[in-house]
């Protein structure tokens, strides 16, 4: 990270960038992670509000990617912000950006979850309705063996974003593994329903338009944010490992 915050009377002043920053030029408020300071790594790192119109900040750029999402990337050049508009205390921005995380993870795999059950809706109707060799394309076996699949994964998938959600309301701590947990499968699970959907589909499912083309475009950057699901991958790892590593008996 190199966008700096410099601690000036009252103030901050914000230089640097940021970039793949979702609704960039849409959006009121913005919430910037900066370096104050020489600390090294993560203690290094604050969170600001910035409010939109705050002079010294602009947007720099628009990113087009291959499903419609604003993106874009913002410029900060002696961008002054009040004392007041730090979140948390010096040095912990990377602290609730973690935090922040554990929410943001699990309503990525609820959004994954819900294009997932839209693609099987369009699937079940497609395969009751087309018909060739004069049948349904429901009649056939391997048709029925990839309903089953997409929705025995949909049902999964749900049951680890509900678990993600639970957790959080009713202990409000932090929820790392089931957020991961949630987030890798359910979106990795719902590029595969979707793929199956267009794959049902037939030529029907590649034409530009059509529901299950536009969701199997949309579903590829979930992979991605907030964690790829590699990285999700590490942190489930980590979580498990932490369990097994021997414990210190407390002192006596």
């Amino acid at each position: 990270m190199t966008t700096k915050a410099v601690h000036e009377g009252g103030d901050y002043i914000i230089d640097g960038a940021k970039t793949w920053i979702s609704n960039a030029g849409l959006a009121d408020f913005y919430t910037v992670f900066a370096r104050v300071g020489d600390e090294p790594g993560p203690k290094g790192i604050s969170a600001f509000v910035v409010e939109a119109g705050t002079p010294g900040l602009s947007v720099s750029q628009r990113i087009d990617v291959i499903a419609p999402h604003p993106l874009g990337a913002l410029a900060f050049s002696r961008c002054r912000v009040p004392e007041a508009n730090l979140l948390g205390k010096p040095g912990e921005g990377f602290k609730i950006a973690m935090s922040v995380l554990d929410v943001f993870r699990s309503t990525v795999a609820a959004a994954a979850l819900g294009f997932a059950r839209r693609a099987l809706d369009e699937a079940a109707r497609r395969a009751l309705e087309r018909r060739m060799f004069g049948k349904t394309l429901a009649d056939f076996q391997l048709t029925r063996a990839k309903i089953a699949d997409m929705a025995t994964a949909i049902d999964a998938a749900a049951l680890l974003t509900y678990r993600a959600a639970w957790v959080k309301d009713t202990t409000g701590g932090r929820v790392t593994r089931e957020a991961s947990m949630a987030k890798l499968f359910a979106t990795e699970q719902a590029q595969q329903v979707i793929d199956q959907a267009v794959q049902i589909f037939g030529g029907a499912g590649v034409v530009s338009g059509a529901t299950v083309e536009a969701l199997y475009r949309e579903i590829r950057a979930l992979r991605i944010y907030e964690g790829a699901s590699e990285v999700q991958k590490l942190v489930i790892a980590a979580n498990v490992l932490d369990d097994y590593k021997p414990k210190e008996l407390p002192l006596t």
